[in-house]
């Protein structure tokens, strides 16, 4: 059931904060900056030097499960590129895993944990290969590649899959792919490019709130735009 209610609020929270840094401090920073602006689901990126010492600190601080005694955010993996390095986030206690591509060994890793895998994907055969494997939600990346309408293209013989898209999304267009059929977006480099340049973490706080602002109005458009063909 853990899984099952991990994926379920990582599709309610809509925005995933993909983040990289320098140092683990600094990512730590803008995970705390990135949870008070909002954005709840937090990917710590195995490029990060001492990522997993990240992961365990936030995973330690924050709980998945909303209204418990700790903060709720849900701490997760990114970047992982084999099943060696899976396993060592998931000790760490990183929630979810998400990877650049899909690696059969890295998804039978984390389906043996019950731990959600979110493999990265480019065709409708990397897509199907990853439904075999039991994958719940695919990672479309590079999202800067694709029009938003390749989601519909991709559920046309795939219905079934449910898709991330990452890299390229930003505040202007994430309300394209929401309305396309996106379960979640990965959001990177535009979340925590000013607070780099400037050296104030601050402004991770004030871009999630940005970003938590047009989710909400994007998903509030997709209803009320479902009502309408339905009634």
């Amino acid at each position: 059931m853990k899984k099952i209610q991990l994926l379920k609020q990582i599709h309610e929270q809509g925005v995933v904060a993909v983040l990289r840094a320098d140092n683990h401090e600094q990512v730590i920073e803008m995970a705390e900056e990135a949870i008070l602006g909002g954005i709840k689901v937090i990917e710590i990126t195995m490029t990060v030097p001492k990522a997993l010492r990240a992961i365990e600190e936030l995973a330690s601080k924050y709980s998945t499960i909303p209204d418990d005694d700790k903060p709720f955010a849900i701490i997760g993996a990114g970047t992982v590129l084999d099943a060696a390095t899976a396993r060592a986030c998931i000790l760490a206690g990183a929630a979810f895993v998400v990877g650049p591509s899909l690696q059969e060994d890295t998804v039978k890793l984390c389906n043996r944990y019950r731990v959600p895998i979110m493999p990265g994907v480019m065709t409708i055969a990397d897509v199907q290969t990853a439904l075999e494997l039991g994958v719940d939600i695919v990672k479309l990346f590079p999202g800067n590649l694709y029009d938003p309408s390749i989601i519909k293209t991709m559920k046309g013989p795939l219905p079934q899959a449910n898709f991330m898209p990452t890299g390229g999304v930003n505040v202007d267009n994430l309300a394209d792919w929401i309305k396309a059929g996106a379960v979640a977006v990965g959001i990177g480099s535009d979340l925590t490019k000013e607070a780099v340049a400037t050296g104030d973490m601050s402004c991770v706080r004030k871009q999630a709130q940005r970003y938590m602002a047009a989710y909400r109005e994007a998903v509030g458009t997709s209803v009320k735009k479902s009502e309408a063909v339905t009634s």
